[in-house]
């Protein structure tokens, strides 16, 4: 049976692929598919239905952002972090339903790194700090920013470990600062934003990196680092699907200089594509099997243990491997026209390997995998 929703979500990536060039060059998402995703809660997939958000499973969310990567990877890690959003679930639910207002058609920007300095004052804190690569910034209707609670010129410590806050703010609180000048993912507006000693009432944090959020659902059972894991592994999937594709129609018509033949009756292009295609596909059903663990024991009542997550970990992390592979070898596989600005696959080329840079699917990420399987002591909130 056809899925409403999932049909308009269709026909917006379709809306979002068309512009991708006027993205690039706008730096930002065009603000009317903006509101349209907005609309359709593209932003709040995975905030809680009683704040107002979706609160789809999580194989729909991937997905869903898999359909945008495909369609223009700005509109798709911009739907990825737009979903910050979900952080509303480790406020008091009260406190949430409070500052949302009952506002469904929102989206949000947010750092967790602890780069802030938050310095007690009164039932609040001053906020001060400066926070680079804030996705989608230019049309979030809230923020996360993350930092420490100093005691002096030193966090403060709670249980030993460092008091380590997330603060969610107004846009007119913060000041952004223009600088997305790049390579890759041009269209998400990822400025920096400053923050300059503006007060922020105790209810308006949290500490959502070492509990549960105090929501009830499966989906809440999630870890917080495994659920910003969750929001971005479909990015890349849809970005190398994308540049599979294009591969593929490409070569059964392009032939190269002084060849007689097409490059898909290359054989060296045919070992290519097919080694790639597995890789891909396999990346994918990696990233579903062991999300579809996950979610089998959130749906028992249980928080996925730490082999689960590990795993889950990564197959994020392999995601992007193979993703990588995909526009790397479809990006030289398609010779010279590849390199023109109005072809999709130099696009999938810059934005991918800017993507690629994210924490989430960073080195650190796989040394946390095998730390676990060789028994070695991980922090389990870095899941």
């Amino acid at each position: 049976m056809a899925d409403p929703w999932r049909e308009q979500v269709s026909a917006l990536a379709d809306r979002f692929s068309e512009r991708a060039r006027e993205t690039e060059r706008l730096a930002t998402l065009p603000a009317e598919l903006v509101a349209e995703a907005k609309r359709l809660g593209v932003f709040t997939m995975a905030m809680p239905k009683g704040l107002g958000g979706l609160e789809v499973n999580p194989a729909t969310l991937v997905e869903v952002v898999e359909e945008l990567s495909r369609a223009d990877a700005s509109a798709g890690w911009c739907a990825a972090i737009g979903n910050a959003t979900s952080f509303f679930a480790w406020l008091e639910p009260g406190v949430a339903t409070e500052l949302l207002s009952g506002a469904r058609a929102i989206s949000a920007a947010g750092s967790f790194s602890p780069i802030g300095r938050f310095t007690p004052a009164g039932a609040g804190s001053g906020l001060t700090g400066h926070w680079r690569f804030m996705s989608g910034c230019r049309h979030a209707d809230w923020v996360f920013l993350g930092g420490h609670v100093l005691d002096g010129d030193e966090p403060r410590l709670v249980d030993g470990r460092p008091d380590w806050r997330l603060a969610v703010l107004a846009p007119n609180q913060v000041e952004i600062i223009d600088n997305w000048d790049v390579s890759g993912l041009c269209g998400t507006g990822s400025h920096d934003l400053a923050v300059r000693g503006v007060t922020v009432p105790d209810a308006h944090t949290t500490v959502p990196f070492f509990g549960p959020a105090p929501h009830d659902g499966p989906l809440w059972r999630f870890p917080f680092f495994t659920l910003a894991s969750l929001l971005l592994v479909g990015h890349p999937l849809g970005v190398g699907r994308r540049a599979l594709d294009e591969f593929t129609g490409l070569a059964r018509t392009r032939t190269r200089a002084n060849a007689t033949t097409t490059i898909a009756n290359e054989d060296d292009a045919q070992v290519a594509l097919t080694a790639a295609e597995g890789d891909l596909q396999s990346a994918r059903s990696f990233v579903f099997d062991a999300l579809g663990a996950m979610w089998d024991a959130a749906c028992r009542g249980d928080v996925p243990d730490d082999p689960a997550r590990a795993r889950f970990l990564l197959a994020a992390v392999q995601s992007m491997r193979a993703a990588r592979n995909a526009v790397d070898t479809a990006y030289t596989f398609a010779g010279a026209s590849a390199v023109y600005a109005d072809h999709p696959l130099q696009r999938c080329f810059r934005d991918l390997h800017v993507a690629a840079q994210h924490v989430v699917f960073a080195p650190a990420a796989v040394k946390r995998y095998a730390r676990t399987r060789f028994g070695i002591d991980v922090p389990a909130h870095l899941y």
